[in-house]
């Protein structure tokens, strides 16, 4: 008697069918079933979601790199001997009033009476060897009159006289809107090997007789202080009195697909320090002058009010680049889906039974013509809450209403057709018949 031959084991027998679903399921194509609902104000709605701010063309960008500024002072602003000491490569000041301390020795004097807690009446109302923070000195204990008037304030070990005590005040800012300024500045863009000056080559004394003007003279970058300061939109007196903080920014935004010469420089003024803030608006500095007079220093203490110029500069250059137009191109086909979108239209236009593909991929709902209700009606059926009513079916008959499938309701709810409300399916075209009875070789057999 033969031995019985060994049977494969029945896990051997589920990989090989999950093997074989999962090597017939490689070369299958699943596409969405698609139901369009004829409905104008979802239409509206859907347009309006899928419009978006159009993105930047392609191309290869570049920032502005080895920035170099140069700031000089005309010949009025140099005769007037108003510059002050400079706050970096692209920042400078001009002094437009100062208050100026002359002679001031070490010593014992009286305190400012702008000084929290300096006046006193008595030598116990002054603690000696203390320090006030925003004083000009260590106090010696004593009480001691005032430079005028009848107050009395602490007595200070330092420079003496104290700076507002004997202070004087010099106004210029009669003279210092005519100041001129000569701003030099050079852009270098290393990625496109682009470089360009605002300053006109030229070999007949062209900076000698040119002021900038935005139409006529863009390329001679010499500003008078008054044009400056109107620019940015501010009273020359007041600033001149208190001091500020004016930035002029030039723009370099180049698209060099176009001859260097439409490559130009764009200047705006606007002030930086805040003007309502008393804490912080205004621009002022103190710088001294030492001198020694037998054995003795002696100093003028200067406090300079004026105007900041700070120079800022910015921009950035587009140049048409093939590779990145590609890549730009790829990934937006990609981001919208071309690959489902090539295959449903091979299926739907090329194939033999496309036709039966189109009918089962594609259903059209009709919305309601006459509809009680208006959007919160569209919204319940929207969100599924409620079923809209049935829209009268057409007079002739070889035009039928056909009810969406949906799963019939329980038994003891069941309406009769006459009753049925909701979307119907539109009758612009004959129903089609199940596949298998339209073409009994065609997806009955796939």
């Amino acid at each position: 008697m033969a031995a019985a031959e060994p049977k494969p084991p029945a896990g051997a027998d589920a990989a090989r069918r999950l093997a074989g679903g999962c090597w017939s399921a490689l070369w299958d194509y699943e596409t969405p079933k698609v139901i369009v609902v004829k409905n104008r104000r979802l239409g509206v709605v859907y347009r309006a979601v899928r419009v978006h701010r159009a993105e930047e063309l392609p191309g290869q960008r570049d920032g502005p790199r080895e920035l170099r500024h140069h700031q000089g002072q005309g010949h009025h602003l140099l005769r007037a001997q108003s510059v002050g000491c400079g706050g970096g490569g692209s920042v400078f000041s001009i002094i437009t009033r100062i208050e100026v301390t002359a002679s001031q020795t070490l010593g014992n004097c009286p305190e400012s009476v702008r000084v929290s807690n300096a006046t006193c009446d008595l030598d116990e109302d002054c603690v000696s060897g203390q320090l006030d923070m925003l004083g000009n000195g260590l106090r010696t204990g004593r009480c001691v009159p005032y430079y005028q008037g009848s107050a009395k304030t602490c007595e200070v070990s330092g420079w003496c006289p104290v700076e507002d005590g004997a202070s004087v005040s010099q106004f210029l800012g009669k003279m210092a809107p005519n100041f001129t300024i000569l701003i030099k500045n050079s852009i270098h863009y290393p990625k496109f090997q682009f470089s360009k000056g605002n300053i006109e080559h030229r070999k007949d004394g062209y900076l000698k007789h040119c002021t900038f003007d935005e139409v006529s003279d863009l390329y001679c970058p010499i500003f008078k202080l008054g044009f400056i300061v109107e620019q940015a939109g501010e009273n020359f007196t007041e600033l001149a009195h208190t001091g500020g903080v004016i930035g002029v920014v030039i723009n370099w935004d180049c698209d060099l697909d176009l001859p260097a010469s439409k490559c130009n420089p764009k200047y705006s003024f606007r002030r930086l320090d805040p003007k309502h803030v008393p804490a912080s608006s205004g621009y002022n500095f103190r710088f001294a002058k030492y001198y020694k007079t037998n054995n003795s220093t002696t100093r003028t203490l200067i406090k300079a009010y004026g105007i900041r110029i700070d120079v800022i500069v910015h921009g950035q250059a587009g140049k048409f680049s093939l590779i990145p137009t590609i890549i730009n191109l790829a990934t937006a086909l990609t981001s919208i889906g071309v690959g489902s979108f090539l295959c449903d239209w091979i299926l739907l236009t090329f194939m033999n039974k496309n036709k039966v593909y189109s009918h089962k991929k594609f259903d059209k709902v009709c919305a309601p013509r006459h509809s009680p209700g208006s959007w919160p009606v569209t919204l319940a059926l929207v969100l599924g809450q409620a079923p809209p009513p049935a829209p009268p079916c057409p007079a002739d008959p070889s035009q039928a209403c056909q009810a969406l499938a949906v799963p019939p309701p329980p038994k003891q709810m069941v309406d009769t057709p006459e009753q049925t409300t909701g979307p119907q399916l539109c009758a612009s075209e004959p129903p089609w018949q199940d596949s298998t009875l339209a073409d009994p070789r065609g997806l009955a057999q796939l």
